[in-house]
């Protein structure tokens, strides 16, 4: 079945809106294998030490264990958002899916340092094309205003629930059952799913007199993305001002520039940049981005002062872990329904202050410190994530056309990825740079490790509330509720500006 895209005059495969309970059934599905791509940001954050005693990697490389997924997985999202789009959401989902969980199981059977980093990278690109088609699908399946903003306050409820389960998953698996089966967990699930998929999920694609790629675009941008995610991956061991890192960030930058001249050109761009004219739209990846930045910041130095600093094991730093899922968990279904009958705006800013305010706090730990009196806090209150993610998920997406669902939807994912990696890296340099002078002065190991963190929390911390002015100048209250009140009421929903 087809229907026509008023405002591209493009038609739309099988864009029939399903039956209700199939809707829900295909979104079920869905946010497992969304659930699953999220996990392994985080699932190898508290193993790396244990797989680099098996594997008897070299400690410069263990982080590749890390970087390899996120270089892939923030690169190739805004080209599979596109390719989903014209090729069939349903077939690209399923596409993904099927590299995602083999390049699991190759993970789980790796048996040396380089295997496992490669098929680390393949995990990436699988998961690179398994999002935006997944949350594209949502958005064909959902009419907007209220029930697409439950399907996508629910989304953005898994996605920060699923950051922070990976890390207590991964304490557990390392624990009792062995590194392998943080990757071999992903194989039955991913089967599964892809044995349901065809049956439950149903297919969407852009239907034109003929298919228009954008070569050049797909390869400035993926190539800019890519090499942005590795120079600054590299920076905290290369140095920031070495003429490596300075060569690749100007050559991601040169790249990123030609992509904005062949964008404003091409017949039929990879990312349309009058999507940005939504300034909801523009306002909710910045803020996505400042997310990233700060809540991946969270887990990665958080985790280092349990670890290093505290002395914790895999599974006492997962289970410690537990806090920010417990309130992010509690406030989804909250967020879901502020977002819908309030504003997406305040919650928006709302979950970005509770973030920020937790890092903050975690910016006071000592180094002799103890969970309940230093850090069952501020990991409860950065749980208010959910806030932010649920309501950043709907703002992204508000307005936008069927005919660009899978790009608003890659371009988002791509916000937040290149975010997290950026913020990381910062992060993980000024937390090294302090430590050096403090030990260099002559404090102790924990002393200088602990100041090196707090810096890193502080900068973290302020990354987060740096997003608060950006929501109340950005986000429009009205491309939100406008379509909420339009779909309560039963009237059209408001309609995206024309091209």
């Amino acid at each position: 079945m087809t229907s026509l895209d008023r405002k591209t005059g493009v038609s739309h495969e099988g864009a029939a809106i399903p039956g209700k309970a199939r809707r829900w059934r295909a979104f079920s599905l869905l946010a497992v294998a969304f659930f699953m791509t999220v996990i392994d940001l985080t699932i190898v954050n508290v193993a790396l030490p244990t797989i680099g005693r098996k594997l008897h990697f070299p400690q410069s490389d263990l982080q590749w264990v890390v970087t390899a997924y996120a270089l892939t997985y923030g690169g190739f999202l805004l080209l599979g958002g596109r390719a989903a789009d014209l090729l069939g959401r349903r077939r690209l989902f399923m596409t993904g899916l099927a590299i995602f969980t083999a390049a699991s199981l190759a993970c789980a059977l790796a048996t040396g340092d380089t295997f496992l980093i490669i098929m680390r990278g393949l995990q990436g690109l699988g998961a690179a094309v398994v999002l935006p088609a997944a949350l594209s699908i949502v958005m064909n399946m959902f009419s907007e205003g209220a029930e697409r903003n439950k399907a996508l306050g629910a989304w953005g409820g898994i996605g920060a629930t699923a950051a922070t389960a990976g890390l207590l998953a991964g304490g557990l698996l390392t624990q009792y059952a062995g590194w392998r089966y943080i990757f071999f967990l992903n194989v039955p699930i991913g089967a599964a799913a892809l044995l349901l998929a065809r049956r439950v999920v149903p297919e969407s694609r852009l239907r034109s007199a003929r298919r228009r790629y954008d070569p050049l675009g797909a390869v400035t941008v993926t190539g800019a993305l890519v090499l942005l995610v590795y120079a600054i991956s590299q920076a905290p061991t290369a140095g920031w001002a070495s003429a490596r890192t300075l060569a690749l960030l100007a050559t991601a930058a040169a790249l990123l520039a030609g992509f904005l001249v062949i964008e404003t050109r091409a017949e039929a761009p990879l990312l349309p940049l009058r999507l940005f004219r939504l300034r909801t739209l523009a306002g909710s990846n910045a803020v996505a981005f400042l997310l990233g930045g700060s809540f991946f910041s969270l887990f990665f130095i958080g985790t280092l002062y349990m670890q290093q600093v505290l002395g914790y094991s895999a599974l006492k730093a997962g289970v410690a872990w537990l806090a920010t899922s417990v309130t992010a968990l509690a406030l989804a279904g909250p967020a879901q329904i502020l977002v819908t009958r309030a504003s997406a705006k305040l919650v928006m800013a709302a979950g970005m202050v509770l973030i920020g305010a937790g890092i903050l706090w975690a910016a006071q730990v000592p180094a002799h410190g103890h969970f309940w009196a230093n850090l069952a806090g501020p990991l409860f209150l950065a749980g208010g994530v959910a806030f932010a993610f649920v309501a950043v998920s709907i703002g992204a997406l508000a307005g936008v056309t069927d005919h660009d669902a899978g790009i608003a939807s890659g371009l988002l994912n791509t916000s937040q990825q290149i975010g997290g990696a950026i913020g990381v890296a910062v992060s993980s340099t000024v937390a090294a740079t302090h430590s050096r002078l403090l030990m260099s002065q002559g404090h102790a190991a924990a002393a200088a490790l602990t100041g090196g963190f707090q810096w890193a929390f502080w900068v973290s911390g302020l990354t987060a509330l740096a997003a608060v002015p950006l929501t109340f100048l950005l986000i429009r209250r009205t491309e939100i509720a406008g379509a909420v009140a339009a779909a309560l009421q039963q009237k059209p929903p408001v309609p995206a500006p024309a091209e």
